[in-house]
This record gives structure tokens, sequence and C-alpha cells, in this order.
């Protein structure tokens, strides 16, 4: 956000005074004494009474007052109604003119007086003043127009209906070049006007997309680097154009990145990185700009920020590394900038984020473990990184944490380990590593990204791992635990990922005592709760694991199957036009499944099922029609 009241508004330098006098000029040496109630009054009296050509002294003493103090002078100015005389003076474009502007920037600082500048119907004549050529009159306008459009509504909607941001845009355009240290001034002025025209207004600053002004800005930054006051107002305007996502193609195809990263370099001021870090972040989120960065250098600025704050208990030095490390995380999100960095596992900036696991420092830790988690997104590159160790440092980082419990620190490794267990040829390495067992650990945490993420580790480790699946479908704290987060209705990732694993437990493994201890732990009813999901997948899951209980133990289980109303939840899939042909294939297995027993026999007899999946016998889908067939026949044996 920018205040022009702070940091555009610049005082006049005192002058002698120039009074048009019958068409001659006499110059008079201006000393105006401390301004006192009494001559503030006489002037203001004395501006409304005068013409344009006599006013030039009045408004040289409001300019002293307002400097002395604005607040109060400001409200002389409106108790006097001098407000509304200052549209004739803006039009007249004489030497009055730049002053008039300047005494309307200066109550602008105040917020009570926003309203009035507008209701005073001086938006437009300030516009038309932005046609203008004396630099003095634009400065002094733009400053006027800024300071107006500072956190008000009224202000930004007169200024976007007379034009005047379009008209700036063009003048920052026109001058963007030029190095004089005045055109240097008017822009940093200028500039700061478009931005409290369009701060915290998503439509303004789409509008000011669209004039393209971003493409401007950028060449300011590169043309301006030694322009202190200038590059902050860039870098302010980039933060917050760059939070639209309709301005993240635009700013792709400048050299931003190259122009940030130089301009980073430079810097050695805290306050000056953290305004450079807070355009980065909004643009890194953009793909193509993710390589440009990755390309311009900003690792290796980040890399080196890292070194140089790890050790220092600094609050400025926490937080840079902090910010550094979350932007090198930011970077490794997109495929070609984290395959650029990784470099086949060789690369040196993959192997200095390892090293950051080990670290002492909780920031680098986490940042260490999802960057592993951002790397294991293609299976080479998990392949590669579970032969090489990495498994071995995330399960030491969490050992550490089940007693120090650093939250996003078990979120972070947890998600590493779940993503490096989805190729196939990874899972039985990393169980015999001891995963499941570190994992298991966390059972007792009562946070649900911990809780969400070990649930996803778990259920990757199993998945085609027979003994792995039974030895944990057979451990009862671990099932209790499952049943008991199946319930967890305030957390619905962590309710589904538990309905999941539950069922992965018993399609995995097959075995009966991991059916008779879900049984026993009360897993069955989720289980038929599941298969009423609004998600196909999980469905099917639940379909296929109630399946193999009805088949592996119906005795035991058939009193859940009651209580649960399963034959009602089969009915209800089998007639619903939109159950995909997996859920009704599925749904036919389960119903012959459970006609061995009495209660669910009887169950499927009331609810005439034969008519149901006689229906089903001319279906679209051949598995589905020839199933139908089967089961219709199994119906008709047993009715």
């Amino acid at each position: 956000m920018i205040d022009l009241t702070r940091c555009l508004c610049w005082p006049l330098s005192q002058r002698d005074l120039l009074e048009s006098v019958n068409g001659t000029k006499a110059s008079l040496a201006l000393t105006i004494p401390r301004v006192t109630t009494d001559n503030l009054s006489e002037a203001l009296k004395t501006l409304k009474l005068s013409s344009a050509d006599s006013v030039e002294g009045c408004l040289d003493c409001l300019l002293k007052a307002l400097a002395q103090n604005n607040v109060e002078t400001s409200g002389k100015i409106q108790e006097m109604g001098v407000l509304a005389m200052m549209p004739a003076l803006l039009s007249a474009q004489n030497s009055c003119t730049p002053k008039a502007a300047n005494i309307i920037a200066e109550v602008a600082k105040n917020e009570f007086m926003r309203s009035p500048c507008v209701e005073a119907g001086l938006i437009p004549p300030l516009v038309q003043l932005l046609n203008c050529k004396d630099q003095e009159i634009l400065l002094q306008t733009g400053r006027a127009l800024g300071n107006i459009c500072y956190d008000s509504h009224e202000g930004r909607s007169a200024v976007d209906a007379a034009g005047g941001a379009q008209i700036v845009a063009e003048h920052i355009k026109s001058l963007a070049e030029s190095t004089d240290p005045a055109t240097g001034k008017l822009l940093t002025v200028f500039c700061g006007m478009l931005m409290n025209y369009s701060n915290d207004n998503d439509s303004l600053q789409a509008q000011l997309i669209i004039m393209g002004v971003i493409p401007t800005l950028v060449r300011l930054l590169g043309v301006h680097s030694q322009n202190t006051a200038l590059t902050e107002m860039c870098l302010i305007a980039f933060g917050n154009l760059a939070e639209l996502e309709s301005s993240k193609e635009q700013f792709a195809s400048t050299n931003i990145a190259e122009e940030l990263v130089r301009l980073f370099r430079k810097q050695v001021e805290h306050e000056k990185k953290e305004m450079i870090f807070e355009v980065l972040a909004p643009l890194a989120e953009n793909d193509v700009i993710k390589l440009q960065l990755v390309d311009a250098g900003l690792v290796e600025c980040l890399l080196e920020v890292v070194a140089q704050t790890v050790d220092s208990d600094r609050d400025e030095d926490v937080a840079q590394l902090k910010t550094s490390s979350d932007l090198m995380v930011l970077l490794l999100l997109g495929d070609e900038s984290m395959q650029k960095l990784f470099e086949g596992g060789k690369g040196s900036v993959f192997q200095r984020v390892l090293s950051w696991v080990p670290s002492n420092n909780h920031q680098l830790q986490l940042a260490g473990a999802l960057a592993i988690a951002n790397f294991a997104r293609n299976d080479e590159n998990c392949i590669h990184m579970v032969d090489t160790g990495i498994v071995q440092k995330l399960l030491e980082l969490l050992d550490r944490h089940v007693e120090e419990g650093n939250v996003t620190v078990q979120h972070a490794a947890l998600s590493a380990l779940r993503n490096l267990a989805i190729p196939v040829v990874n899972k039985s390495k990393m169980l015999l590593a001891g995963v499941s067992d570190i994992v298991l650990k966390f059972l007792k945490s009562e946070m649900p990204p911990v809780q969400f993420k070990l649930l996803g580790t778990l259920r990757m480790l199993i998945d085609t791992q027979a003994d792995a699946a039974e030895q944990l479908g057979t451990n009862t704290k671990l099932v209790e635990r499952l049943v008991e987060w199946c319930e967890a209705k305030d957390h619905a990732g962590v309710m589904g990922e538990s309905n999941r694993l539950l069922s992965a437990l018993i399609r995995h493994s097959k075995s009966k005592n991991v059916v008779r201890t879900v049984i026993q732990g009360g897993g069955v009813k989720h289980l038929v709760t599941m298969a009423t999901s609004e998600h196909m997948i999980m469905q099917n899951e639940a379909l296929v694991a109630l399946g193999l209980i009805a088949a592996l133990d119906l005795e035991c289980a058939e009193k859940d199957f009651v209580g649960a109303d399963l034959v009602q939840v089969l009915h209800r899939l089998l007639t619903e036009e939109h159950s995909a042909p997996e859920i009704k294939y599925n749904s036919m297995i389960l119903i012959c499944s459970v006609m061995g027993s009495e209660p669910l026999h009887k169950e499927v007899q009331s609810l005439a099922f034969i008519d149901v999946v006689s229906s089903l016998r001319s279906h679209e889908n051949k598995t589905v029609a020839h199933q139908a067939s089967l089961t219709e026949q199994r119906l008709t044996a047993q009715s």
C-alpha cells in the first residue's frame, strides 16, 4: 500500500514571489512569518474574494500554514469553502496552478478531506492538468490525485470516471527511458498515484494490467535501478499486481526475473530484501516464471541468504531464513524448475537442500523435507532418492520429532515419505528400512495434518504388499485408531484417508485375521458408509473390501452388515442411474456373497433384488450385463 501522504509529498522550495501588475512583473523577496490563526483566516477570506491573478500570495500563505499544522489548516480550508474555488484556479493554468494542486495534495493527506475534494469537483480539472507539459504542474497534480485516491473509494471512482489512470500510464510509458533526476521524481509520483488508485481493488488492478502497465514498470526497474525511491515504488506496484492471476502471463513475457535477481544481489538491507521477497513469492507461483527465476540465478541467492542467516538469532535474519527457504520450496513446485535443480540427483542445489534435513534448525528441517517431497514427484526421482539413502535421513528426522513434536516438520517428512512410497519398487525397500514402525509412532498425534499424511504414507506402503498389509491390519491399536478417525467429521481428509486405509488393509492382505481384527474393532459400518461416498474410487474400494469380508468371515460380520443396512445400500447403488458400471458390478458380487446369511438373505428377498438385477441384463456395459445374468440365476436358485 502506497501512502503518498508520507512518501510522495516533497516540500516546495521558497522562492521570490513574481507578481503580475498591469502586465509587468515586479520581483519581491518573500519572507513569510509564522502563520497565525488571524492571518490564515484573512488569507482565506482574501482568497475567496480575489481573482486568480492576485491570489498567489494567499496560496503561499496556505502552503506555509499547511506545513505548520496540516490538520487544523485543512479544517479551516474546508470550513471557509475554499475547495469550491479550486477548480477555477486549476483550470487557469498559470503560476498559481502548481500551488493550487500542491494545496490539494497537502489537504488530501487527511482522510476527512478526500471526499470533500471529490465533492468539490476537483478531479476533472486535475485530470485535465495531466495533459500539460509543465513538470511542476504534473508533479503536484500527480501528488494531489494520488493522495485523494489513498484508501478512498470515492476518490478512485472519480479518477476512474475521468480517465486519469490511462493518462498517467501513458506518461510513465513515454518518460520511462529518461534518466533526468526531475523526471525520476515525476515517475515516482505517477507510479505511486497508480498504486493508490488500484490498491486492494482487483478490478482497477486488472484495468492497469490491460493498459500494459506491467512491461512499462519492468522497464523502469532496469533503466532507473539507481533511483531508490522509484525502484521501491516499482517493487510495491509489482507486489500489488502480482497477486492477480491475470498478471502472471504479462510478467512472464518480460525480463522481470532477471531484473529482480539483479536487484536482489545488490541489496544489503533487510527491508529492501523483504520488499523483493514480497514480489517474488506471488510471481513464483507461476510455473513459467519459476523456471525464469531459476535460470536467472535466484536459487544461488537464496542459498547464500540461508548460509548467512542460519546461525543467527536476530529476528530479521530468522525472518529472511524462513522466507528464503520457503521460496526455495516454492520454486520446486514447478516440474521443469524442479527437474532442472534435481539434475539426476547430482545437482549441487539438490545436495545442499538435502543437507538441511539433519540440521538443528527447525525451519531448515521443514524446508528440506518439503523440498524432498517436491523432488519426489516422478518415479525416476523417487527411485533414485530411495536408492541413495534419503529415507533414512527422513526417518531420523521424524524420530527426533516424536518427542519434540514440531507439527510442521512431522507433516513435511511424512509428505516426503508418502511420495517416495508411490513407485512399486520402493515399497519393499522402505518397509525394510522400518518406515512403518516410525510412522506408527505418530498414531497418538492429535493434529489432523499429521494424521492425514501418516494415513496416506501407510496406504501407499501396503499397496501390493500383502505381508505388510497383514502385519498392520492385525495391529489392534492401529485399527482402533482408524475406526476412531473414520468418525472425524470435522476433518474430511482424515476421515476419508482412514476409511481408505481400513479398506486397503483388507484388500491387499486378503487375510481372515485382518478381516476379524477390523470386525472386532467396529470398522465394518464405516466401510458400508464409505460405499455411499461421492467419490467412485472410494465406493469401489469399500465394495471390494466388503466383498472380501463376506467371503472370508460372513458369520462374524453378519450382525454388523445388518446393523449398517448393507443390503439397503446395495439396493440403492444398483437402482441409481448414475452409479458407475464398476459400482454396479461389485454391488452384485457382494449381493451374491451375503446370500449365505439368513437375515441378509431375507432382506435381499424383501427388496425384490431379482427385478433390479433383471433390468441390468440389458446394461450397455457387457461385464455388468453378464454379472446381472449370473446374479439373477443365483437369486432365483436361492429364492
